[in-house]
């Protein structure tokens, strides 16, 4: 049998319920994947909770987008991979489970020196993280200004940009500034006096910026710092868009271009070599069973672990 996690209204993490179900089969074009980690995004928490809109409920939901696993079963006219190819699954509805459906499009093979919590990690933070920074125009000789440098799309974010030639300044608590450290940030405290101690930290000026933290001081900061053209977000899109400046999703009415699409689906792949030989980081921040996925949603939305939640069947 399978077990996988659904939701039939929108509300707090206790509407979520792990449930058995005969295991999926393919149908052309597809395989099913065992998933052996799935990661826990803040679009999950979003959705299930009514904050993100989505389409009104015909049957119970399936929960997660991002994963790790084998595959174990291919349908029809299906090339490239086979039975026993280990994957890492982005964009893929219902990760949260034993076994999910997926298209080749939305799989990335899983290097072996890669582990499987570590490959479900990836897909929305890293894809995010460089998509954005392709939209921005990132490139050698810019000093970027993270707002939020310790989450999960922050943190990939620095040593993204770092890999393109991009020095980086990053806000965060003073309890994650040594991390921002080891990823080669120059971390600054958030709060009163947050634009002094950011020009002290880069006397030669920002030429980018990128909000995931969603305040009014990372807006107010940006506009002094950073030329218009060259700020974005991917928390309060609709305000950043009614100001004219960039936003991608958290809200943004502007969907995503082909070329930003594809940026996106070419994250992943571009990412997991530079993790096999040490040059991207991924921090896990828990591990927990699929049967404490409410406990996984509540962690997340407190916001008391920095790094990424995982859940494993």
């Amino acid at each position: 049998m399978a077990r996988y996690v659904t939701y039939a209204q929108t509300g707090g993490p206790e509407v979520l319920e792990v449930s058995e179900g005969p295991e999926p089969t393919p149908g052309d074009g597809q395989v099913v994947v065992e998933v052996r980690a799935a990661g826990v995004n803040p679009i999950d928490t979003k959705l299930r909770a009514g904050i993100r809109p989505s389409p009104p409920f015909t049957e119970p939901r399936r929960a997660g987008f991002d994963g790790a696993g084998v595959i174990v079963a291919v349908g029809e006219g299906v090339d490239g991979c086979g039975i026993g190819d280990e994957v890492v699954v982005q964009n893929t509805q219902g990760t949260y489970a034993t076994h999910v459906v997926a298209t080749p499009g939305h799989l990335t093979s899983k290097p072996a020196g890669v582990g499987f919590e570590v490959a479900a990690a990836l897909g929305v933070p890293v894809a995010t993280a460089y998509q954005v920074l392709r939209s921005l125009g990132v490139e050698t000789g810019d000093t970027l200004l993270v707002h939020g440098g310790s989450g999960s799309v922050g943190q990939a974010a620095i040593q993204l940009a770092r890999t393109m030639g991009a020095e980086v300044v990053a806000t965060a608590g003073e309890r994650n500034h040594e991390r921002l450290r080891e990823l080669g940030a120059v971390p600054v405290t958030y709060g009163t006096g947050l634009l002094e101690r950011l020009r002290e930290a880069a006397p030669q000026g920002f030429t980018v910026s990128l909000d995931c933290a969603g305040t009014e001081e990372a807006l107010e900061t940006s506009l002094e710092l950073v030329d218009r053209t060259r700020i974005g977000t991917i928390v309060q899109g609709a305000q950043y868009h009614e100001l004219g400046l960039q936003a991608w999703s958290g809200g943004s009415p502007e969907p995503l271009t082909p070329e930003q699409q594809g940026w996106r689906d070419e994250a992943v792949g571009a990412v997991l070599p530079l993790i096999a030989t040490g040059e991207f980081d991924v921090e896990i921040g828990r591990v927990l069973p699929l049967d404490d996925v409410v406990e996984a949603h509540r962690l997340s939305e407190s916001g008391e672990v920095r790094g990424k939640i995982v859940l494993v069947p």
